[in-house]
């Protein structure tokens, strides 16, 4: 027999013994006169016609693999994608007779196994009590691999991308099924894997063959995947194998890359993007300029954009000024962070996907212009719609002020619109103040009035800047702070904010962000006294889960997205704490926000994330967020207890 004529028993058998008869072949095949195209679907019988929509499989837990109908219903979709393998390959070689003899010889080789490979799970389905056929059939691996238009593309989306994601699958089940017991299943996988080794070898042989040999074997791959193709499918739904790689043949940097590489496997992905001057954006667009960012100020996007990996899952897409290295990335995956897929702001892909969605930090005038190109491809039912720009006060410090009016809150806030205002002010008082710019964050554009200092230089080159800028400053009493604390909702149009948790900060004298604290129960990282007073003298519990959730979507009527407001505990003259429950609101992500979200996402009893400048030494077992050889002005460190 002839290798072709093997693979047209395997793709146009009529019956499943036929399609699954090993054949010996006449080594000197010359192919066929003229390509065949690619059927709709390969021959079957009717009990194993697949499924046009196809199914999704339930792996069985651990804890249900000594079940003989958990067993059996893996053991069919398994033995459903060995035969699809097997008609895929026969495809091939039908497909392109042109293709170098070695090729096929080898692509011959792998059908016979694939063959054998399906009629083991048979056996061993068979033993469970189940027959091939009694389920429904996923044509998923068809559908995406025939359509081929080379033996190029058939190596990068069979051999390296599903083929190779089974050295996961394979590996670890077999281990799986031998803790359990049941060795006749545990051999059988592991069979398969050794076997799968060979397949993934002889793809990455043809790939280098084939590519560009100014290409690495990473770039060359990635290079011949289209969406829904990506490389995050060559990753099985298992622990990610290394070793068994290695022994395929593939490279390191293919590997490493591999490692860290995500891509949504089906759900449309939000896009997020990291924009920490919102302010000074929207101050710019209420002075009618166009916002240009200074160097400082690019260089704190450029330090912390990883951060909003906090707010991402592993199916979304996180666009970056600046590319991680590789290495970075394997670190926080060690440390257990989910990567997002993660893309340069430039990249040609960024137009061509549907989106689930955009989550930027902040809905600021430069946030809506990044993202306005890709509006259309947001599919209309989701809650993340691309916004309009806000009202610039929307990024304010007159948000807190709006809120405490519409909740009646007294205020001792003072807005000063003149210089001699706030020198008459000043100069009036007997208390210490502090000063803050409208349009400011994380502690610039702040200014500690003291009273025995007076009207210092510096204090009259704050003024005399923030009058020039942004035209007001707003003047507060200084307090004796004991505690500061983040409470965090989300906003939909038309609802209830919902309260997303509460979390302790720790601020300098001057109001700059140091840490977030969050844990699983938030009251423990609180001053004995402090909880006391709050849950017993205060109304504390009201306030933010009820009074203020319902309140916030009249004052931010067409917002969606996350909200932080700062409060403070602190302590009154005669040494009796008192609560200031509204500081400051945030229309946006906060470092705060991004604390709660890493602490579920590793499931810690307790975390902390630490933004300090580059020069100080790192935290006892601080885990650094962005890359310490690259940060410009800021290192950020996470520590998870």
């Amino acid at each position: 027999m002839t290798i072709t004529q093997a693979a047209e028993q395997v793709l146009f058998g009529k019956t499943l013994e036929e399609k699954l008869a090993v054949a010996s072949i006449d080594l000197n095949d010359t192919g066929i006169e003229k390509a065949i195209r690619s059927p709709s679907a390969p021959n079957r019988p009717s009990e194993l016609r697949l499924s046009e929509k196809g199914v999704r499989a339930q792996f069985p837990g651990v804890n249900t693999l000594d079940q003989d109908r958990s067993r059996g219903e893996l053991l069919h979709f398994l033995a459903n994608h060995e035969l699809l393998a097997s008609e895929l390959m026969a495809l091939v070689l039908l497909k392109f007779p042109d293709a170098p003899a070695a090729y096929r010889r080898g692509v011959f080789e792998a059908m016979r196994e694939e063959q054998m490979h399906t009629l083991m799970y048979m056996r061993r389905m068979k033993e469970t009590g189940l027959e091939f056929g009694q389920l429904p059939l996923n044509s998923y691996f068809w559908r995406l691999v025939s359509p081929m238009k080379s033996p190029m593309e058939f190596v990068t989306k069979l051999n390296l991308t599903f083929e190779q994601a089974n050295l996961d699958f394979s590996c670890h089940y077999a281990k799986l099924f031998e803790q359990v017991g049941d060795m006749s299943t545990a051999h059988v996988l592991d069979k398969i894997y050794r076997d799968e080794i060979g397949h993934v070898g002889h793809g990455i042989h043809w790939l280098r063959e084939w590519k560009n040999p100014q290409k690495t074997d990473w770039q060359s791959y990635c290079e011949g995947l289209e969406f829904p193709f990506s490389a995050s499918k060559a990753k099985g739904l298992a622990p990610y194998n290394p070793e068994g790689r290695r022994e395929a043949g593939l490279d390191e940097d293919f590997i490493s890359k591999l490692s860290v590489y995500s891509q949504s496997r089906g759900r449309k992905p939000t896009l997020y993007w990291f924009n920490a001057n919102a302010e000074f954006a929207a101050l710019a667009q209420r002075n009618s300029q166009d916002y240009k960012s200074t160097g400082t100020e690019h260089a704190i996007e450029q330090d912390l954009e990883l951060l909003m990996i906090a707010a991402c899952t592993q199916d979304d897409m996180l666009v970056m000024r600046k590319r991680p290295t590789v290495e970075h990335l394997e670190t926080l995956k060690q440390a257990g962070l989910a990567l997002p897929e993660l893309i340069h702001e430039d990249a040609p892909e960024l137009t061509e996907r549907k989106l689930g969605g955009m989550v930027p930090w902040a809905w600021s005038p430069d946030a809506s212009a990044k993202l306005a190109p890709y509006q259309e491809q947001v599919t209309p039912s989701v809650i993340h719609q691309w916004q309009s720009p806000h009202l610039p006060e929307t990024f304010s410090k007159h948000l807190g002020l709006k809120l405490r009016k519409a909740l009646e809150m007294r205020t001792e806030h003072v807005v000063c619109t003149s210089y001699q205002d706030a020198l008459a002010l000043l100069e009036g008082t007997a208390h210490n103040l502090r000063l803050k710019l409208p349009f400011s964050c994380s502690g610039r554009g702040q200014f500690r009035y003291t009273k025995s200092k007076g009207v210092t230089p510096a204090l009259e080159k704050f003024l005399t800047h923030g009058f020039k800028s942004q035209g007001e400053i707003i003047i507060e009493p200084e307090r004796n702070k004991v505690c500061d604390l983040s409470i965090h909702y989300d906003l939909e149009r038309e609802v209830p904010a919902r309260l997303k948790g509460f979390c302790v900060v720790e601020n300098t004298d001057s109001g700059q962000f140091l840490a977030a604290h969050a844990s699983r129960k938030w009251s423990a990282l609180l001053p004995p006294e402090v909880l006391e007073f709050l849950f017993t003298k205060t109304d504390f519990q009201s306030l933010y889960h009820e009074t203020i959730p319902s309140t916030l979507a009249t004052i931010l009527p067409d917002y969606t997205g996350a909200l932080g407001i700062d409060a403070m505990v602190y302590r009154e003259n005669d040494g009796s704490l008192a609560l200031e429950p509204i500081v400051e609101v945030n229309a946006r992500y906060t470092m705060g926000r991004l604390a709660l979200n890493l602490r579920k996402q590793l499931n810690s009893h307790s975390l902390s994330l630490k933004i300090l400048p580059k020069n100080m030494p790192a935290p006892d077992g601080g885990i650094p967020l962005n890359e310490p050889a690259s940060s410009k002005v800021l290192q950020a460190y996470l520590i998870n207890q």
